[in-house]
């Protein structure tokens, strides 16, 4: 029988922060901004556990909401992974190798 690899979760209240330094990936609004986690179980995402914070997507308030709640599945990992790639290419812009030291996990896809 085949073990299932353990998880490994990243929790970095200064990663969620950098979320917050940034506006909104997805409409570009600066206002209320924070690190929305991915609803996928391939990021760690489980019945009562968010995913891993390095897989998060800078989005406000409303834009958080319409990716949790008002759009079919695919339309929600489409919109989140967009805002994803954009998140990860500024904070790396931004913060450089603090940024990175934080994440070292993958490469993001174009």
């Amino acid at each position: 029988m085949t073990a299932i690899p353990k998880f490994k979760y990243i929790r970095s209240e200064k990663l969620m922060q950098m979320y917050r330094t940034i506006p909104c990936q997805h409409c570009g609004s600066g206002a209320s901004t924070c690190g929305a986690h991915s609803n996928q179980s391939k990021h760690g995402k489980g019945k009562s556990i968010k995913a891993s914070d390095h897989f998060a997507a800078t989005m406000c308030d409303n834009c958080h909401k319409l990716c949790d709640y008002g759009l079919s599945r695919a339309e929600s990992v489409a919109m989140w992974w967009k805002a994803h790639v954009k998140t990860v290419k500024l904070l790396t812009k931004m913060y450089g190798e603090k940024y990175l030291k934080l994440v070292d996990y993958y490469e993001v896809a174009e």
